[in-house]
């Protein structure tokens, strides 16, 4: 398992909210670059397999969603919760989930999170590819730090939750200032 040093550049499909578009759903598709999303920025990312799954929804996202202000406190920019779903269903993750201030992040072709190394077969449980489980604190591109969970592989039966969590991101951006 190989480790970059910096994000990968990639173009991300994003909807966003438009209210000159007509109708009943006033989005758009607006694509949005890894410059523009990490450039000049110190940024926390959290990746999970999967919006609507049961970890990532019962503790992962609400927690950072819960320290969000303590996080942004230590010299964070922004807070990025990215999955290899499609932008309409983070979309209708994060209003489920009551998301406020993370910023849900579609990787929707996989090509941010294969870039990244972190790419992993889950076709065991019908899920096709999808995102290891991991965060990383990215200073104007550059990974600062990384937190995978352990036991990365194909169709792995568990699925490690320990070093990605929102608290142990909070003690280390403590630690490291």
């Amino acid at each position: 398992m190989h480790h970059v040093e910096k994000v990968p550049d990639v173009v991300f499909k994003t909807r966003v909210r438009d209210e000159s578009v007509e109708g009943p759903n006033p989005f758009r598709w607006q694509d949005r670059t890894t410059q523009e999303i990490f450039g000049g920025k110190r940024v926390v990312v959290f990746s999970l397999p999967g919006a609507f799954t049961p970890t990532c929804s019962s503790t992962h996202l609400p927690r950072y969603e819960e320290l969000y202000d303590e996080i942004k406190a230590q010299g964070v920019d922004e807070v990025i919760c990215l999955s290899v779903n499609d932008a309409f269903v983070m979309f209708q993750w994060g209003k489920h989930q009551g998301a406020k201030n993370v910023f849900l992040l579609p990787d929707g072709n996989g090509e941010f999170t294969r870039k990244m190394g972190m790419l992993v077969d889950k076709s065991n449980l019908g899920f096709g590819m999808r995102s290891w489980r991991y965060s990383m604190v990215v200073n104007d591109g550059n990974i600062e730090k990384l937190f995978v969970e352990p036991g990365y592989s194909d169709n792995c039966p568990t699925d490690p939750f320990e070093v990605s969590d929102a608290d142990t991101m909070l003690n280390y951006l403590k630690s490291a200032k």
